[in-house]
């Protein structure tokens, strides 16, 4: 994600500024023009006003605020009309543009007045009666090349703008660095911790069965042939029993099952797994009831999902210790399968309700707190969603929604 706004960024600024440079180069070919255009209309005012007056009397008073001077000149190099008066029947500064005089052309360029102005020198003939005489005209440039200022003004403004811009980003990209760095370095930290709890709670989970383990064998090792020899070895077996579903719970939720996924009609497990949990249910006389439909097709891993509505269904009966209904439902609703299992039960306090899901979280003496935390993993694994509601002695509801094929 970062390289593509960062790409982004760069093409945009690319684009804006050539966009800016391309205008400024631009500007100057417009201003010329303006210039050349000016200079043409006011050539022309000057021919029809000698025209009017062969003795060019009245050129004397004809002024423009975009004039800086002009002159007429004859084919003998003399001043014939300068705006200076005092240079009028002298001779000519500069070179005779005889060009004007023998084909007619114009010409153009910049140049510079002793006064250190740039200025724009425009030649060009005036045809008189009977004679030709050369215009030179020289106009002041500040107006035409307003076009060329506010273009460098943008150009600036706009490298201004992106310099900024870019200085301003790349600070934020460093304080965004630096608190992802920190927010590593919290998260490791408060890896580290719940690491050291689960530890510790690993370590205080199996230490009671090893304890039990190395007493009831120490005991069957002092008097080898004492008849109660035969309810300790059933002890140890039950312990060691304890052990290996701890462990198994830990593989199961440290794995990853994905890849031996298939296709499972969801009906026939809930059917298969909820008969399962009549046997433990009707000494406790709590009352299964299974409706599920027929014919849901997901993708997933029947023994995971087996063991999930197991943990599910074993909890919601221990729920009940003086008996109650276990309601299972098996359905469709649109592209997703839904499985509900609701008891009326002790329910789960609220505090209790935020932490259920955390592995090592339980409240029951003898638990491990990964039940729920597996569940969600495996739920999850199928591309679904596993979520609880409970009201404290009034029962809870697990709802189990995962996409169907």
């Amino acid at each position: 994600m970062r390289k593509i706004v960062l790409s982004g960024g760069i093409l945009l600024s690319v684009a804006l500024i050539w966009f800016a440079v391309g205008y400024y180069q631009s500007a100057q070919p417009i201003a010329e023009e303006n210039l050349r255009g000016l200079a043409l209309s006011i050539t022309s005012a000057i021919e029809n006003i000698a025209l009017q007056d062969p003795s060019l009397r009245h050129l004397d008073t004809f002024r423009s605020q975009d004039i800086a001077f002009f002159a007429l000149i004859d084919r003998n190099g003399l001043y014939r009309l300068h705006t200076n008066q005092d240079l009028n029947g002298t001779p000519m500064q500069g070179v005779l543009p005889l060009s004007i005089f023998q084909d007619g052309t114009t010409s153009s360029e910049r140049v510079t007045l002793r006064t250190g102005e740039i200025a724009f020198e425009f030649d060009a003939p005036i045809y008189l009666s009977g004679e030709t005489l050369a215009l030179r005209l020289t106009l002041h440039t500040y107006r035409a090349d307003t076009v060329v200022r506010r273009a460098k003004l943008n150009m600036i403004v706009m490298l201004s703008l992106l310099t900024a811009g870019w200085i301003l980003s790349l600070t934020l990209y460093r304080a965004t660095l630096r608190e992802e760095h920190r927010k590593l370095k919290m998260a490791h930290r408060e890896s580290l911790a719940q690491l050291g709890e689960m530890g510790a709670m690993l370590a205080h989970e199996i230490r009671n069965p090893l304890a039990g383990i190395k007493g009831y064998a120490q005991v069957i090792g002092k008097k080898p042939q004492d008849e109660r020899n035969d309810g300790f070895s059933q002890l140890i077996v039950a312990e060691t029993q304890r052990l290996e579903s701890l462990v198994n719970d830990l593989l199961a939720f440290a794995g990853n099952n994905q890849e031996t996924m298939t296709s499972v009609d969801l009906g026939e497990v809930v059917t298969h797994y909820s008969e399962l949990l009549r046997h433990e249910a009707e000494p406790l006389n709590v009352k299964i009831i299974c409706n599920s439909a027929d014919g849901i097709l997901i993708n997933g891993n029947r023994d995971r999902l087996g063991q999930v509505l197991l943990n599910l269904g074993k909890n919601a009966i221990q729920a009940m210790p003086e008996g109650g209904i276990l309601q299972i439902t098996a359905g469709v609703n649109g592209k997703q399968s839904i499985i509900i299992i609701c008891d009326d039960g002790q329910g789960i306090s609220q505090d209790d309700l935020t932490r259920i899901f955390e592995p090592f979280f339980t409240t029951k003496a003898r638990g491990t707190g990964l039940g729920l935390a597996l569940c969600k993993k495996i739920v999850e694994e199928h591309g679904g969603k596993l979520t609880v509601q409970s009201v404290l002695d009034h029962g809870t509801s697990v709802s189990i929604t995962i996409p169907i094929r």
